[in-house]
């Protein structure tokens, strides 16, 4: 499976193609669920064109996606700096009408586990984001570990056989630990194409976009997001 990542917390600087709003990241949806994407990963922007998890502004872009691709899985992000930051953005999230279909929830930030189990019980799937063998092993600790949608490894570092070894590490220890959930594992920048390549050769699901880089494997600028899909999809890419 191939998830879009659209926009994070880019910003125009980083590419003009980043949607912003919810038309524009329902019209990305459109192109790159045509280019092959099969989930999307999101981060709702507020009038001010910052990230948020304010219950309207999350409405109205689910709403805008699903108009646009029904039936196509959405994900949004939860990360600890989306205002109104830390643990008080539970808050908009206990107040969310409109559910994604899942959440990708940062097993580095102090309240991982109260959040998974605040998501859970409203009825949305969790991505664990484990970043290091730390996370992991916080991760499987976890009472509702086992009732997550699946596990999202995110390599952060820069060096990529660095991030590689990383990747190893935390392999280890959900296979210690017997963790039957699907993995999806990613790159940032420098190696999301490396990472990518790795987790096609492991059979793991993936995902590329905007949030993750701007590069095609050419090291071309690419043109938007589903350019960036369809390169994934190339052939000499799977």
């Amino acid at each position: 499976m191939l998830q879009a990542c659209l926009n994070g917390g880019r910003t125009r600087e980083f590419h003009p193609a980043v949607p912003f709003t919810a038309s524009e990241i329902a019209g990305d949806a459109a192109l790159v669920v045509a280019a092959g994407a099969r989930e999307l990963h999101i981060h709702p922007r507020g009038p001010d064109g910052l990230e948020t998890l304010d219950p309207d502004h999350v409405a109205d872009t689910l709403q805008a996606i699903r108009a646009t691709v029904p039936g196509i899985p959405v994900g949004l992000s939860t990360h600890w700096r989306i205002a109104p930051g830390g643990i008080a953005r539970q808050e908009p999230i206990r107040q969310w009408k409109t559910l994604p279909d899942y959440v990708s929830i940062n097993l580095i930030e102090d309240d991982a586990e109260d959040l998974i189990a605040l998501v859970l019980g409203k009825g949305s799937g969790v991505e664990a984001g484990i970043w290091s063998v730390d996370d992991a092993d916080r991760f499987v600790r976890l009472s509702n570990a086992g009732k997550c949608l699946r596990v999202l490894i995110e390599i952060n570092e820069q060096d990529v056989e660095e991030g590689l070894r990383v990747a190893e590490g935390i392999q280890a220890v959900l296979n210690a630990a017997g963790s039957k959930l699907p993995i999806l594992m990613h790159g940032d920048e420098a190696s999301v194409w490396p990472v990518y390549r790795e987790a096609m050769a492991r059979g793991f699901d993936s995902r590329i976009g905007l949030e993750d880089g701007n590069l095609l494997p050419s090291g071309q600028m690419a043109k938007d997001n589903a350019d960036l899909l369809r390169a994934a999809l190339a052939p000499g890419n799977r």
